[in-house]
């Protein structure tokens, strides 16, 4: 109703009263959403400081925030954490584009053809119950310590979601877009990449989101185990000479920079969406 039919039809109404407080309700609504997710992160770190300050925990136990981040601050002028920064960032991306890129090709060829899944679903099930840590033992003794032994177990993380998620995905298009593209007539390579890829976008964002955050996890435990730079090397580092600001230090950073990448790929996956559905 505009506001000139509204003061036709109820006279004694202020319109622009209602609307003023319509548009500030829905200000505060935004902003409770976005201040939110944060409110906890706050709560952590205001306990955190009090605690410090008051004595409440040992400080050989948990630095104060003043060290932690002196500590990070100095690290990023030497440069120091971007090099290790630099070394992780290059292993996932490696790691994580693989991983990707055969889970997009195996699960693309599990959803399109029924005899494949029948073949190779049973038996890639059985092997992905298997931890990724798991076949960490099997690949030291295989390809040894060096930066093949990181790639592959960040691809592994990667590969389950994404498969599985390219397997439902292709398997979720609706049954009258497929007829659409019959009485269109189109080739197979057409239907696919017209019609089944675009519907699976939601569902393959999704497990690409998934399938990042379980690489990124598991690149900083390889590196834990067997590295000489990097952002879990930094942490292990820490631990040894028992510098726990060091070791904090490289927990924000590894935080920090896994909440980027998830972001970003929300964004991506918004504007997939989008270009599909325009």
């Amino acid at each position: 109703m505009s506001n000139g039919f509204a003061r036709i039809l109820h006279p004694a109404v202020d319109v622009d009263g209602i609307d003023a407080r319509a548009s500030l309700t829905n200000a505060g609504r935004s902003f409770g959403w976005i201040a939110l997710p944060w409110l906890l992160p706050a709560l952590c770190a205001a306990l955190w400081t009090l605690g410090s300050h008051y004595g409440w925990i040992s400080a050989q136990v948990l630095p104060p925030p003043s060290l932690v981040f002196d500590t990070l601050a100095a690290m990023i002028r030497n440069g120091e954490l971007w090099m290790h920064v630099g070394a992780s960032l290059s292993r996932v991306a490696v790691g994580f584009g693989a991983g990707v890129l055969l889970g997009l090709i195996l699960g693309g060829v599990l959803g399109l053809s029924r005899t494949a899944e029948a073949y190779v679903l049973p038996a890639f099930n059985a092997i992905v119950q298997v931890p990724v840590l798991g076949w960490l033992p099997f690949l030291m003794i295989v390809v040894g310590i060096g930066e093949p032994l990181k790639y592959i177990l960040i691809a592994h993380a990667a590969l389950v979601p994404v498969t599985l998620g390219t397997l439902q995905g292709f398997r979720q298009t609706p049954n009258a877009f497929n007829e659409v593209a019959r009485v269109f007539r189109y080739t197979r390579s057409q239907t696919i990449f017209s019609v089944i890829l675009p519907s699976a976008i939601p569902v393959i964002g999704t497990s690409v989101r998934l399938a990042f955050t379980k690489a990124w996890l598991t690149l900083v435990v390889a590196e834990l185990v067997a590295s000489s730079e990097g952002l879990g090397y930094l942490i292990v580092y820490g631990r040894q000479l028992f510098q726990l600001d060091l070791v904090l230090a490289s927990v924000l950073v590894v935080g920090a920079i896994g909440y980027l990448a998830d972001r970003f790929l929300t964004v991506v996956e918004a504007r997939l969406q989008r270009g599909n559905a325009a």
